[in-house]
């Protein structure tokens, strides 16, 4: 059969080189749109469910919001199995899917379990999917390096608007945010005051609730023009809220100042964020999506931030903590270096000791076609160029030479013997 394909190949140079050049072009396409990362993905495939009720105990939220979700998702298709994690105030479910499932696939029938589940769970919490990203998409990290802010004002500065615009990054999955204090409008009760005027809590709650809320009406006609009639009634400072009716005591109006302390304050946190010891720090973690080309996603990202960052308050700046598109350029230049220099090497020990040019050609064009041959089926494959993948070319190009070096040789032998095939 080789001999064959070797006949066959002798006879039909033409033939023969314009397969090459097909594939030589389809090689290059392929490294062109192959997808670059510098990590191989070896996560599970999995869909995260992630459920938050602040305030209580790991066990509650085991027994109330961990345990019903769990059990509702059994049986889901191509499940492998299911994991968990109960904390304060938060619950975290792990679907694990086989390695052969499509991941929207599996978020979607996750998502029609949920609906069922909510039916289960205390009123008001409502589970959620996680990001549509694997364990290694967290490909970037950037702090706000903003001296003279406080930690609130930079927080609120992330949250609303450096997050949603980077966010919009196609590829991009989420943008989370860390670090600082996330500005809450406090309600402190006193309640020895609450006693004293007679007033439940559940009075103070509902009436805060009503308070913040902007109602519609019908239309007004009037010489020949409508007008839309709406109540605006949402908060926009402390005083709206220490102005809120409570009730009459003795026949004197109660607000929420005569029963409560009200305050601007951060959010109950978990942990902080510092950088190099230097103090807290705010910024975000830009996750990828499934598939995506991590190299070309970190470039839009960078392109994006410079956009964003000419709307930023004056001082405001971006300081990168995490790119990995360095180590993905290290790793990509690896492969680089080692084929060239590996077709360098080769052609020099032919022409030294053959003293042949067409023969040092053969090696020089039957590599980097190989490699390009490599990128096609890692293409059809789904196989991403990473640090894995790049280095088994690497080792397969010494592969590659040892045997083109035999061939060459031992063709050049039989031809200066004139045992050539006709």
């Amino acid at each position: 059969m080789i001999e064959k394909i070797i006949s066959f190949s002798i006879r039909n140079r033409l033939i023969v080189l314009g397969v090459a050049a097909i594939l030589f072009g389809w090689g290059l396409y392929s490294v062109d749109r192959n997808p670059v990362d510098a990590i191989p993905d070896l996560s599970e495939n999995q869909v995260i469910v992630y459920t938050e009720w602040m305030g209580r105990s790991p066990q509650i939220i085991e027994d109330q919001i961990t345990y019903p979700l769990v059990s509702n998702l059994q049986g889901v298709p191509n499940v492998k199995s299911i994991r968990a994690n109960s904390m304060f105030g938060m619950s975290f479910v792990f679907v694990i899917f086989n390695d052969d499932t499509d991941i929207y696939w599996a978020r979607t029938r996750v998502l029609e379990r949920l609906n069922y589940a909510q039916r289960l769970l205390p009123d008001q919490v409502v589970p959620t999917l996680g990001p549509d990203g694997t364990g290694v998409g967290h490909i970037f990290w950037y702090t706000l390096d903003a001296p003279g802010f406080d930690l609130a004002e930079l927080r609120t500065l992330q949250d609303w608007y450096i997050r949603f615009a980077l966010q919009n990054v196609p590829g991009v999955s989420e943008v989370a945010s860390f670090g600082g204090f996330q500005k809450q409008y406090q309600i402190a009760i006193d309640p020895h005051k609450l006693n004293f005027y007679n007033i439940p809590l559940s009075t103070v709650l509902s009436a805060v609730k009503s308070n913040n809320n902007d109602v519609g009406g019908r239309t007004f006609e009037m010489s020949g023009s409508s007008y839309l009639i709406r109540g605006l009634g949402y908060i926009k400072n402390l005083d709206d809220i220490r102005k809120i009716p409570l009730g009459t005591f003795n026949s004197v109006p109660v607000t929420v100042q005569d029963v409560a302390a009200v305050q601007t304050g951060g959010e109950l946190r978990l942990g902080i964020t510092e950088e190099n010891g230097q103090g807290e720090v705010v910024g975000g973690i830009v996750v990828m999506r499934y598939g995506e080309n991590a190299r070309e996603l970190i470039d839009q990202v960078k392109m994006k931030m410079e956009e964003v960052e000419k709307g930023l308050p004056p001082g405001v700046k971006f300081k990168i903590v995490y790119d990995r598109s360095d180590l993905i350029d290290a790793a990509v230049a690896t492969l680089r270096e080692a084929l060239i220099e590996e077709i360098l090497v080769v052609s020099l020990v032919i022409l030294i000791f053959l003293f042949h040019f067409r023969s040092a050609l053969v090696a020089m064009i039957t590599i980097p076609l190989s490699v390009l041959i490599g990128f096609i089926l890692m293409n059809v494959f789904d196989v991403t160029s990473n640090i894995m993948s790049l280095g088994g070319i690497a080792l397969a190009i010494g592969d590659l030479v040892d045997a083109g070096i035999v061939m060459v040789e031992n063709a050049y032998r039989n031809l200066s013997e004139g045992e050539g095939v006709s």
